[in-house]
């Protein structure tokens, strides 16, 4: 018994430790920088907060980063209208 348990146990230990490798890169690939979620925190918009309490986080943040790279958009046409 305890032959069949040395044989066993470090395979076991090893496929769950890559399993869970796996799991901490997603988890590392979607997580929220601290500076994103304060800024939607500060300025919210109607929309950002019902999505917020609604759906979550991840929704808001979405909009949120939405309205942004519309803001961006506008501003690089601003300038390069003015030049």
């Amino acid at each position: 018994m305890t032959a069949w348990l040395s044989v066993l146990v470090p395979p076991l230990v090893m496929f769950f430790a890559l399993g869970m490798e796996r799991v901490e890169s997603k988890l590392r690939e979607s997580t929220v920088r601290p500076e994103e979620l304060e800024e939607l925190l500060e300025r919210p918009r109607p929309d950002e907060l019902r999505a917020l309490f609604r759906q979550g986080t991840g929704r808001a943040l979405e909009l949120f980063r939405l309205r942004n790279r519309g803001a961006k958009g506008r501003r690089s046409a601003k300038r390069s209208r003015a030049a």
